[in-house]
């Protein structure tokens, strides 16, 4: 038997590409034609993503699950209208794929489930399996009207034992300056064992105060619960600075997943809402309304990259 393999599946009548790890017994699958999203993670036959609505869903209303990319912006911006890299942009949900939160505000970027990803590469060796795809924002003008900054984003998926990385690199293509504030929303789960049981380690010391919205005040405070029974707890909070390194963990009924923020992602989104059996550990580039507000804004100067990356492991435990 091989020990590494790329082959395409489907989900939900959706297409995937989906690269499986026979010794580690994973397999990872992801959507190209629905915004390049993660959609399952599977370890001897059991999701450890979650599904929510599912992934029809996703690519109909943009209801996520499983691994999302959050970009040009993660989270939320305060308002459609930010100024950033020189330009100021007033952002159309007529227009342009917008989303709104209750509030009324944009949420989670422009990328959601877009159709216009294409695969580069997909290969099995003796060590990994590898699915590459890249997105030329500036060959889509309902992209450019909400984003005007011409790049290229790419992602490259690697599955190699017990770990499955994701890379993504934003490259300027238009000889000016590219805000970076984008991020990935990953929902992991533990199948067959109750919320109460789950064991998190969250490698957090800061955490900012927000809004009635969502939206940081600005100031920040002290965060202690590093390792703890996740229980009744809830979290939906912006975590400004992270231990290092940034090594999350979920564990419980003999499994542990660890997810560690290997490269640019120097913030983090936690999100676990009663009554779900979910947690996110979500990788940031920049803080929630960096677009708005230029708090930590990175820019990506004419014909450079910026490179991120995470990795989620899968352990006995």
């Amino acid at each position: 038997m091989p020990g590494y393999a790329v082959s395409e599946g489907t989900q939900e009548g959706l297409p995937t590409r989906v690269l499986s790890a026979a010794a580690s017994e994973l397999e990872a699958a992801f959507a190209p034609g629905a915004g390049m999203i993660g959609c399952s993670l599977r370890h001897r036959g059991e999701e450890l993503l979650g599904q929510r609505g599912g992934l029809a869903k996703y690519a109909e209303s943009g209801s996520s699950m499983g691994i999302p990319l959050l970009h040009p912006w993660a989270n939320r911006l305060d308002g459609l209208r930010y100024s950033a890299g020189g330009r100021t942009v007033e952002l159309d949900p007529d227009a342009m794929p917008l989303r709104l939160d209750p509030n009324g505000l944009p949420i989670h970027g422009l990328a959601t489930a877009s159709p216009h990803w294409e695969v580069t590469a997909h290969e099995a060796g003796e060590d990994r399996a590898r699915l590459a795809a890249r997105l030329d924002w500036s060959a889509h003008d309902d992209l450019l009207a909400g984003f005007p900054f011409p790049h290229v984003l790419s992602v490259e998926v690697r599955l190699s034992g017990r770990t499955l990385t994701i890379e993504t690199e934003l490259r300027e293509t238009g000889g000016a300056p590219v805000p970076v504030s984008f991020g990935y929303h990953p929902y992991v789960c533990l199948p067959g064992v109750p919320r109460a049981q789950w064991e998190v380690a969250l490698p957090l010391r800061r955490r900012a105060l927000l809004d009635e919205r969502g939206i940081p005040t600005g100031d920040a405070e002290p965060f202690n619960e590093l390792a703890a029974p996740l229980s009744e707890r809830t979290y939906d909070d912006l975590f400004v600075e992270l231990c290092h390194p940034p090594e999350f963990m979920l564990r419980g009924g003999g499994r542990c997943l660890e997810m560690r923020f290997e490269q640019g992602y120097p913030l983090a989104q936690v999100y676990a809402p009663a009554g779900e059996d979910y947690i996110c550990f979500e990788p940031m580039t920049a803080p929630t309304n960096a677009l708005v507000t230029g708090d930590r804004l990175q820019l990506v100067a004419p014909s450079e990259e910026y490179i991120a990356r995470f990795s989620i492991s899968v352990y006995d435990a």
